[in-house]
């Protein structure tokens, strides 16, 4: 049997997606690039933004277009906020939630460990899955309702065992990892984290993003005893600079709280760097709102932005409320845009001089370079390097339009 598999989306479903690519290869079916070839064709959708549905809309036209006799399974979070809807548009598509996904592809269920990530040089583990914060604009808290954890134990193997297969940067993943909780112990992401350093061998662990309210003090604590083996590093979701827009939205925290939490956590990381997500027009953000939330860009001093521009997700309390014109909400996310360039540009200037420590992903045929990430997630290139899974010494040696020139040490 020949299978595509397509993933759209965050970190998890790309997880969730290699486990299913080894267990279809574990019995044995051919894992194809060419969804017009497959006998099955399964989709793993998001379903974050307006734009997410319409990516998953597009291919589910094409597959049936051009491969109608295949089976088409439908899954992801777009099959848990969409179902109606897909089974109106699309009445041959198979609809499966990802709970489900196991027993009906090999009836039995997947536990989501994964072996290896084919062609990359970092590995992805997910830990934790599910959210209930039930933010106001957030489709995510629908689609995946149920708050799982992996046990330690088995986490704990995973890593190890990803480790031993070479991989020397391992991302802990979830929908928020720092709700993390083991069935079996009751151990949190704290406890997770100190037991990972205890395994030997030359690697990092790096988070993939975290609730600022579930950054504790004991977690940072435990993070900087790790030294290098922890990245330098941390994605921390704030979605507006603004109190009033931040309560609007249902968010856990305020401008200042989440201000005072990066403090403590520069305190414990030196020259840390900190990225966030950020929305650009949010019903209720006014003009001033957005001028307040540009300026606390500035205060907290971020490495770079993940923007997005509001869409209204149905069935969220944001939904119902009057719409800030579209092109109001491009002129935003353009200037939050212009922001991130300046942010990273910035960044990647402060690090002139430096050593740091380099992991190569690619090697970019165009340029010649090496292409990897430090431990502070800054892109790296290294002229005429070797494409090699070993952490390695670098000096940055330039920087240029948000892009680090390194020579190996």
């Amino acid at each position: 049997m020949k299978v595509f598999i397509k993933t759209f989306g965050c970190r998890v479903n790309q997880v969730e997606s290699e486990a299913l690519l080894e267990k279809f290869k574990n019995a044995k079916a051919e894992i194809t690039p060419d969804y017009k070839q497959a006998d099955l064709c399964l989709l793993n959708t998001c379903s974050v933004t307006a734009k997410a549905d319409r990516d998953a809309n597009k291919m589910i036209r094409a597959v049936k277009r051009d491969n109608p006799h295949c089976r088409l399974v439908v899954t992801g979070c777009y099959a848990m906020s969409g179902a109606e809807k897909i089974r109106q548009i699309f009445p041959f598509a198979e609809i499966v939630f990802k709970p489900d996904l196991g027993k009906a592809l090999f009836g039995e269920d997947i536990d989501w460990t994964v072996k290896s990530h084919e062609g990359k040089t970092r590995a992805f583990v997910k830990i934790q899955d599910g959210c209930d914060n039930f933010c106001s604009y957030c489709i995510v808290p629908y689609t995946r309702p149920l708050k799982t954890s992996k046990p330690k134990a088995v986490a704990l193997a995973e890593i190890k065992n990803l480790i031993e297969n070479g991989y020397k940067e391992i991302v802990l993943t979830g929908i928020n990892i720092g709700n993390y909780s083991c069935p079996q112990t009751g151990a949190d992401l704290a406890d997770l984290l100190e037991e990972i350093f205890k395994t030997e061998g030359d690697f990092r662990i790096r988070f993939s993003s975290i609730e600022i309210n579930t950054v504790t003090d004991k977690l940072i604590e435990t993070a900087a005893k790790g030294g290098k083996k922890f990245c330098n590093y941390l994605h921390l979701p704030l979605q507006s600079g603004s109190e009033a827009v931040l309560k609007d939205m249902g968010r856990h925290y305020g401008a200042q709280e989440y201000f005072n939490r990066v403090q403590y956590i520069k305190s414990k990381f030196k020259n840390i760097f900190l990225y966030c997500d950020i929305i650009a027009g949010y019903p209720t953000e006014t003009k001033e709102n957005f001028e307040e939330s540009l300026a606390f860009l500035d205060k907290i001093g971020f490495a770079g932005l993940h923007v997005f521009s509001y869409s209204p997700r149905q069935g969220t309390k944001a939904a119902a409320l009057k719409q800030i014109p579209p092109e109001e909400i491009k002129r935003r996310s353009e200037i939050l845009h212009e922001k991130d360039k300046a942010l990273r540009r910035a960044a990647a200037e402060s690090l002139l001089g430096s050593e740091q420590e380099f992991l190569a992903e690619t090697f970019v045929q165009s340029s010649g370079c090496v292409s990897g990430v430090l431990s502070n997630f800054q892109r790296a290139l290294i002229p005429g390097g070797e494409l090699s899974s070993q952490l390695k010494k670098v000096k940055i040696i330039k920087a240029q339009d948000g892009v680090c020139y390194a020579k190996q040490l």
